[in-house]
């Protein structure tokens, strides 16, 4: 069983920048993603990163100004987020994939290709 927690969320004015991680209790061989859910709403995509770390993906949302990226020895996902907008207040959740690599079937945009999901954690981003 995996377990995954996310920490590194909390409040900051638009225009800052915040790190999530999320640390893994098993961590062998899959993708990851983070995603991001304010209430009443569905689970949006934020971004993806392969086993290897060599192809990443982001939402339009997210392109220029977040970046995912993984330490394999450390079982640990990151997201940078820098000049955070009010928008982007949402609690944030890391999630382990089906796949190991980013392919061409875009499967890693679906929150069903999930099999693992961390608990949250809030991004609060004041204007």
């Amino acid at each position: 069983q995996v377990q995954l927690v996310e920490s590194g969320g909390g409040l900051v004015q638009a225009g800052g920048s915040l790190r999530l991680s999320c640390a893994a209790s098993g961590f062998s061989g899959y993708a990851m993603g983070w995603f991001r859910q304010v209430p009443g709403k569905e689970r949006e995509f934020v971004a993806a990163i392969s086993w290897s770390g060599s192809a990443t993906y982001y939402a339009d949302s997210a392109k220029g100004r977040f970046t995912i990226s993984r330490d394999n020895a450390k079982n640990t996902v990151y997201l940078q987020m820098n000049s955070l907008k009010p928008e982007d207040t949402a609690v944030y959740y890391c999630a382990q994939g089906s796949r190991s690599t980013l392919d061409g079937s875009r499967w890693y945009l679906a929150p069903p290709s999930y099999d693992y999901w961390g608990q949250g954690t809030q991004v609060t981003v004041s204007s």
